[in-house]
């Protein structure tokens, strides 16, 4: 079955929403949205129709993909479950500099800078208003929350989280699968599993496999 429109998005939430309209204002269209919530089916997200569950996505013609899930251990299983042809969503308010590699899968929203020789990895989301310096490397399905602003050569894990409005000094590197809070200051670096916060941060607690990483419990959207 093939539906009009040049790209599929999985997921219905909040996080969608932004997604799509960076689609809208890119000037591509979306044939349809995918999400595992059954109350989102046969529902419109931003005026496109949810047409069923994600798995549902392999009975229509294939069409370039993005993940619009803000949760990164469900961005990750769906990416590995999936085997969709992912497309990289840069919003035309944002700055990225010519040298920067961007992954597969990505979402670089409005506001945001990246900056010279920097490297965003596959399936991350670098949201609203985000400064990210020269020579930053991105993990894959990491998440730089709104307004976060890291220096020159900070380095994010896999899957880390970034809290709003937190900063990184140059050259610091911030752990796997770790969560930084919002407003923190990280002014060393930061091992993987842990949640950090304050100013400066520091460690609060860890984590386990199943509270934070590839495997623990996921949202429904």
């Amino acid at each position: 079955m093939n539906l009009s429109g040049d790209m599929y998005v999985i997921g219905a939430g909040g996080h969608a929403k932004v997604v799509l309209q960076a689609i809208r204002t890119l000037g591509r269209r979306v044939a349809a949205v995918f999400d595992d919530n059954p109350a989102s089916w046969n529902q419109c997200v931003m005026g496109i129709g949810v047409v069923g569950c994600v798995r549902s996505i392999e009975q229509y013609s294939p069409k370039p993909t993005v993940i619009a899930v803000g949760d990164n251990r469900h961005r990750r299983r769906l990416a590995e479950q999936l085997q969709c042809e992912w497309t990289t969503i840069v919003h035309p308010n944002a700055y990225v500099d010519p040298s920067v590699q961007i992954g597969p899968g990505s979402v670089i929203l409005p506001g945001a800078i990246v900056q010279v020789d920097g490297v965003v990895g596959r399936h991350a989301i670098v949201n609203n208003g985000c400064v990210i310096d020269h020579d930053c490397r991105i993990g894959d399905f990491a998440h730089i929350c709104p307004g976060v602003c890291l220096a020159g050569g900070v380095t994010v894990g896999e899957g880390a989280m970034l809290g709003i409005g937190s900063v990184a000094i140059p050259g610091v590197r911030i752990g796997a699968w770790t969560t930084v809070g919002a407003g923190a200051a990280v002014v060393r670096d930061v091992p993987d599993r842990v949640v950090a916060m304050g100013v400066p941060a520091r460690v609060k607690r860890r984590l386990d496999d199943i509270e934070n990483g590839p495997d623990g419990p996921q949202p429904n959207g």
